[in-house]
């Protein structure tokens, strides 16, 4: 990408349509710009000389093992978890379709 470069349309309706967005034409230009110029200032890090930088696996050396110990206990019962949801059916939570046709 040259120098604020927006990206295409058809890139933006794409990226849209796998977020499962709707926008309107002006939210498309308005993102065509915006992650243009997200792209072109990480564009910037190309030219950069990290000849002398080592690269590295963790930023903190020396990090050990910090989980804990997986102890068992009590959950909420079906009922109790439930008690304050809005929309339920059959003992579970009822969320809105998310996946189109």
């Amino acid at each position: 990408m040259s120098k604020k470069e927006e990206l295409s349309k058809e890139t933006i309706e794409h990226i849209s349509k796998l977020a499962l967005l709707d926008l309107t034409e002006e939210e498309k230009e308005k993102l065509s710009k915006q992650l243009g110029d997200i792209l072109n200032y990480f564009k910037k890090l190309d030219d950069l000389d990290t000849t002398n930088v080592k690269p590295t696996t963790h930023p903190i050396d020396g990090l050990k093992n910090v989980f804990r110990e997986d102890i068992p206990g009590e959950s909420l019962s079906n009922e109790e978890a439930t008690k304050n949801a809005q929309h339920k059916k059959d003992g579970y939570f009822k969320a809105p379709r998310i996946l189109k046709e």
